[in-house]
């Protein structure tokens, strides 16, 4: 897939709705993103036939960041990563079962700091805009010169039924909101591709996500038990829940949704 300017090419194990493909974005000689670790083979086909010189990393998550040892030393470059991804990158870090089925594991890497704007041969600069949330150190990259986002993990789609253990709901809603100050088009979403009216979708997942606080919020004030809220709201826990150990699952999204007052955020 292409946009003026923008390349795109989407791999993966599964594809199973759970945002188990990815698609690896690049901007001329600049790669965004790796990849995950179990698709290094494809990914280094593609990466042969147009070397990249400068590697940016959204997150420290292995599907984005999995492969950044291997492109490193393969291409003589050092990744940017932002300031708060780069001790977990450098040393590794542990990845639940699931994850490891999914996307394999990472080797540690050693980065640089990813600078706050980043010049674009095309015209412009990349600017970094910190994003936590989904992770302490996601970020997101504009490019106002063309209207795009690449947003890393902060879109994946306009509803989420689930949360990861890690996740902070609070710190997603207002790093949306922080984003959608932004001017910008079109949104480069790693997997669900690439959105052309993406400052809507993303203020859609916002209402979205403060609808949900607010139903959670209420049916907690009449004294509703949390597994009531969870069956009524998104339905009972299945098989993802049960096989991550619960470690991505409703209960994580609604047990922060009944705490958050959407009016403030």
């Amino acid at each position: 897939m292409a946009h003026e300017g923008v390349e795109g090419v989407r791999v993966g194990r599964f594809n199973q709705g759970i945002n188990t493909t990815f698609i690896l974005y690049r901007i001329g000689d600049t790669q965004i993103d790796t990849g995950p670790p179990n698709q290094w083979s494809t990914i280094r086909r593609l990466l042969d036939a147009q070397p990249p010189k400068r590697l940016l990393l959204t997150h420290h998550h292995e599907d984005h960041a999995g492969n950044a040892a291997r492109i490193a030393s393969r291409y003589q470059l050092t990744p940017l990563a932002p300031e708060l991804g780069r001790a977990k990158l450098a040393r590794g870090y542990r990845i639940p079962p699931i994850q490891r089925m999914i996307w394999g594991s990472p080797l540690p890497v050693e980065t640089q700091p990813l600078p706050e704007t980043v010049p674009m041969a095309q015209g412009g600069d990349l600017h970094a805009i910190h994003t936590p949330g989904h992770a302490k150190d996601l970020t997101c990259f504009h490019w106002p010169q063309r209207g795009y986002l690449f947003s890393g993990d902060l879109y994946l789609s306009k509803s989420i039924r689930y949360l990861r253990a890690d996740e902070n709901l609070l710190q997603l809603m207002q790093s949306i909101n922080k984003v959608l100050a932004l001017e910008f088009d079109v949104l480069f979403c790693p997997h669900r591709g690439i959105v052309p009216q993406g400052h809507l979708a993303l203020r859609e997942k916002l209402d979205n996500l403060r609808a949900l606080c607010d139903k959670a919020s209420a049916l907690h004030g009449e004294g509703v038990e949390s597994d009531e809220i969870i069956n009524r709201l998104l339905g009972p826990e299945d098989w993802l829940s049960k096989l991550s150990g619960y470690n991505i699952s409703k209960g994580n999204l609604i047990r922060q949704a009944v705490e958050i007052d959407s009016s403030k955020v």
